[in-house]
C-alpha cells in the first residue's frame, strides 16, 4: 500500500514540532530547527547509526539538546502522546499499562550519577537507563509508548513510577490496573501506589518464604493470602498491606512446561484464573521495544540529556507510526519514506 506524499507531510510537521518544542527552537527563527535537524536525525534511525557518520550537523544538535532541561522533553513526550491520541480516543480509554526498565550500552568511563556499571562484551562498560510505559490492553490495538524517562543511580522507583503515573491520568479516561515484573517488587512501590489508589500487580521473586509458601500447596493449587509489611521511611514507620497470590505448577501451553507463579496485588478480589494472562500482557512491552531497537540512533556522549532526547525521539517515531501508519506500511518503511520525504522538502545551500 502507498502513502500520499501529504499525509507523510503532515507527519513530518508533527515531528518538527517535537522537536521544536522539546528543544526550545523556533520554526524559521534565527537559528536552525526540526526543520533542518529531522534529516540527519532521521537519517540516523534509519541507517542506525551515529549523527556524526551522516551528516554536519551532529554537534548543533548536541549542543541545542544540552540547552534545554530534560523536563521539556518529557513534557514535549506526553504532549505528543495526548496529540495523536485524540486519534483513537485515547482520553475515553481505561488502560492497563505495563513499567519496564530497558537500557542502553555505554562505552568509555562510567564516572556518571547517570550511568549504571554494567561491564559486558564488545567494551561495553555501563548502561543509560530508562523508564517506560506502555499501553498493553487487549482492546487497544495502539500499543503505543505513554511515557518514558531517564533514571539515575539511586532514583526514588516508588516516586518515579508514581510521577509518571500522575502525568499519564489526564490522558485517559481511567488506570484499571498497572503491571510490573519482578524487578519492581517493592515494598515501598506498593505502598506509594495503594496510597495513590493506583491498582497494581507486581511478579514476585521466589525468595525463600516465597519459595517455602508454593511447598507447602499441592499441584495445580492456587490461592491468596493477605500480607502485612513495613516501610521505614524518613525516621518513620509506615505500614502497609496487599494480597500475595500464588500458583503451583500450572501448565503453559505455549512453552508445554509446568511453572510456580507469585504475584503481590491490592486487588483483593482478582480472579486467579486470569492472574496469569493479565500478567502476561506485560510482556507486550518487549515488543516495543524490540520496534524501537530499529530506528536505534547511537551515540558516545556521557551527557544524559543527549542520550534522552535521542531515546525519546525514536520513541516518538515508534508512536507515528503505530497510532497513523502500522496497517499499511512496516515501520522500516515508514522510516525511510519519512527520510526521503525530509531530505527532498530541505536542500543544503
Amino acid at each position: 500500500m502507498t502513502v500520499s506524499s501529504a499525509r507523510y507531510f503532515r507527519t513530518l510537521k508533527t515531528l518538527d514540532t517535537f522537536v521544536d518544542r522539546s528543544l526550545e527552537l523556533q520554526y524559521k527563527g534565527p537559528t536552525l530547527s526540526g526543520f533542518h535537524y529531522n534529516r540527519d536525525l532521521l537519517k540516523s534511525a534509519v541507517a542506525k547509526t551515529y549523527l556524526e557518520t551522516v551528516g554536519n550537523r551532529a554537534d548543533s544538535i548536541h549542543l541545542a539538546i544540552k540547552k534545554v532541561h530534560i523536563s521539556n522533553i518529557v513534557w514535549e513526550f506526553r504532549n505528543t502522546v495526548e496529540h495523536l491520541g485524540t486519534r483513537f480516543d485515547l482520553k475515553t480509554k481505561n488502560v492497563v499499562l505495563a513499567f519496564d526498565y530497558t537500557d542502553e550500552d555505554f562505552y568509555g568511563d562510567p564516572k556518571s550519577m547517570w550511568i549504571y556499571g554494567a561491564p559486558g562484551v564488545h567494551g561495553v562498560t555501563g548502561k543509560f537507563k530508562f523508564l517506560s510505559c506502555f499501553i498493553v490492553n487487549s482492546d487497544i490495538p495502539q500499543r503505543i509508548p505513554l511515557l518514558s524517562v531517564p533514571v539515575k543511580l539511586g532514583h526514588n522507583m516508588a516516586t518515579t513510577v508514581s510521577w509518571c503515573i500522575g502525568l499519564i491520568e489526564p490522558l485517559v479516561n481511567s488506570v484499571d490496573l498497572t503491571i510490573f515484573d519482578r524487578g519492581f517488587y517493592s515494598k515501598d512501590l506498593m505502598l506509594t501506589l495503594a496510597h495513590s489508589e493506583y491498582p497494581y500487580l507486581i511478579f514476585v521473586p521466589k525468595n525463600p518464604q516465597i519459595k517455602s509458601e508454593i511447598e507447602s500447596m499441592q499441584v495445580g493449587e492456587k490461592k491468596k493470602i493477605l500480607y502485612d509489611y513495613t516501610v521505614n521511611k524518613e525516621k518513620t514507620v509506615f505500614k502497609g498491606k496487599t494480597t500475595l497470590a500464588f500458583l503451583k505448577q500450572i501448565f503453559d501451553k505455549k512453552s508445554e512446561k509446568f511453572y510456580d507463579w507469585a504475584f503481590a496485588t491490592n486487588q483483593s478480589a482478582i480472579d486467579l484464573d486470569y492472574i496469569i494472562p493479565t500478567y502476561k500482557k506485560r510482556w507486550r512491552i518487549e515488543t516495543g521495544f524490540r520496534v524501537q531497537d530499529e530506528a536505534r540512533i547511537s551515540s558516545k556522549s556521557i551527557d544524559p540529556k543527549i542520550r534522552f532526547f535521542f531515546f525519546a525521539y525514536e520513541q516518538i517515531l515508534q508512536l507515528l507510526w503505530v497510532v497513523l501508519y502500522k496497517e499499511e506500511v512496516s515501520f522500516k518503511q515508514f522510516l525511510l519514506e519519512m527520510y526521503e520525504l525530509c531530505a527532498a522538502r530541505y536542500k543544503e545551500p
